[in-house]
């Protein structure tokens, strides 16, 4: 059997792959084709990707290669491999969205953010697999990938983005790209222990991005570490200034006092524990903060969502073809059915209202932290049943959704490691809207003083 090659960013970040491009100690084809290689081996159990466009991937890295040799230097994403959620338009491969009901009428052509992507240099190996519609953490007929951090138990990944995740995780591209509407980027990224941050909505234009709730979409990424989304963000987003850490003493950190600490998983609790201790010891003044309006996250997650969804999709078409649909895509769109004009408008002014809300709550603090999710990762198999799928989604999904109702940024990293290191446990800081580079300077600067866990790429799978 052929050898897998070793993921080509496993021991460094995307700057460093940058200056060993330029110095010629490697390629962006050589590159590729490790990637694409690893796609192989590994996809058929992952089954991170739905599409993979090898040949145009090679294609693209060797025009690469050709312009550099050439002198002409497109900036540090050059030859940076990367993922994309079948949520989003990629011009020439295919948007299913997670389902088998056909919408390509409501898929877009491709948007700027893919067009600003492929302008840095980036080259996009395929489409990553994502829950049915992005309804969800997860789904029950419809395949769930294989979460990397478990070898041995089919682990659910956390979704919408779930491909994406696992993608990054396995060592399957330099980085991911997902949406996060209720935390569909944080949460797989703390179940497959990565870096996972999401974008201010409206920093990365939505276009070519199928809508789940246009007030609260957004776009984020799957990365090794701060560092790396720091870098991707500053070149995307045009920022003279990149982000860089701070440091960690003199930080005045909200802690919420309410919601966000129920119902925790013993890991979470030890690990999130464990992490507070660290930004304490470190200097930082961890603060009591009130969030009372988080409660309001269930009913416009019940209603407010699925009726935007179903506008999205089409009443006539769930109606005519829901029984195609996944159990809890089902469930979800069922809701909207019967809400009335009047109590839509009601939940959007209030949205309006809670978003400005959400900067007077964070007034006075450099950031807000909290655990990412309530869980850690479970067996897919006590998620077979629709009741259970559910009730596992409305937990998973407990501490993420506030941030999207409060209009925040907000990211995860990875604190499994600072414990036994047996369970992904991710700890989620947010920020006010628009502070994206406050936010990744202060995830740099708590990476630094608590460091990454090692990634386990299973290589052994194969």
């Amino acid at each position: 059997m052929k050898p897998i090659p070793a993921d080509p960013l496993a021991e460094i970040s995307i700057a460093q792959f940058g200056r060993h491009l330029r110095d010629g100690t490697i390629t962006c084809e050589g590159t590729t084709r490790a990637y694409l290689d690893r796609i192989a081996a590994l996809n058929p159990r992952l089954d991170a990707y739905v599409h993979v466009d090898a040949d145009g991937a090679l294609a693209t890295a060797q025009g690469l290669d050709r312009l550099l040799q050439g002198g002409t230097d497109l900036g540090p994403l050059m030859g940076v491999a990367v993922a994309v959620k079948d949520l989003i338009t990629v011009e020439g491969m295919p948007t299913h969205c997670g389902s088998v009901v056909d919408i390509s009428d409501a898929v877009a052509a491709e948007g700027p953010f893919v067009a600003s992507l492929k302008r840095a240099g980036c080259v996009i190996l395929g489409k990553t697999g994502c829950t049915e519609f992005a309804t969800g953490s997860h789904n029950v007929s419809h395949p769930t990938p294989w979460n990397p951090t478990n070898p041995a138990v089919h682990m659910t990944p956390g979704g919408s983005s779930s491909g994406s995740a696992v993608a990054q995780a396995a060592g399957l591209c330099a980085c991911a790209v997902g949406s996060d509407t209720g935390g569909s980027v944080r949460l797989p990224a703390a179940f497959c222990s990565l870096f996972g941050y999401k974008t201010s909505t409206g920093l990365w234009p939505l276009a070519g991005v199928l809508p789940l709730c246009p007030d609260m979409d957004s776009l984020g990424l799957f990365t090794k570490s701060a560092a790396d989304a720091a870098l991707v963000y500053g070149i995307i987003s045009g920022v003279p200034l990149p982000p860089v850490g701070r440091p960690v003493a003199g930080l005045v950190l909200g802690v919420p006092q309410h919601d966000f600490f129920d119902n925790l998983h013993p890991s979470v609790t030890t690990c999130t524990e464990t992490m507070m201790r660290h930004l304490s010891d470190a200097g930082a003044d961890l603060v009591p903060v009130e969030l009372p309006e988080v409660k309001e996250s269930v009913e416009i997650f019940a209603h407010l969502v699925p009726s935007d969804l179903l506008a999205t999709i089409g009443r006539d078409r769930f109606l005519a073809q829901g029984n195609r649909m996944d159990p809890v895509v089902i469930d979800r769109l069922s809701h909207a059915l019967d809400l009335s004009a009047e109590s839509y408008v009601v939940m959007r002014r209030r949205l309006i209202e809670l978003s400005e809300r959400g900067a007077e709550r964070l007034r006075g603090l450099d950031g807000l932290i909290a655990p990412t999710t309530p869980l850690v990762p479970v067996p897919v198999e006590e998620c077979a049943e629709t009741e259970a799928a559910v009730a596992f989604i409305a937990r998973s999904l407990q501490n993420t959704r506030p941030g999207n109702i409060y209009d925040f940024c907000a990211a995860t990293l990875p604190v499994g490691h600072l414990c036994d290191g047996n369970d992904p446990v991710g700890f989620q800081i947010h920020c006010p809207h628009g502070e994206d580079s406050r936010l990744l300077s202060l995830c740099m600067a708590i990476e630094d003083l608590v460091g990454m866990p090692a990634k386990a790429a299973p290589d052994h799978w194969a």
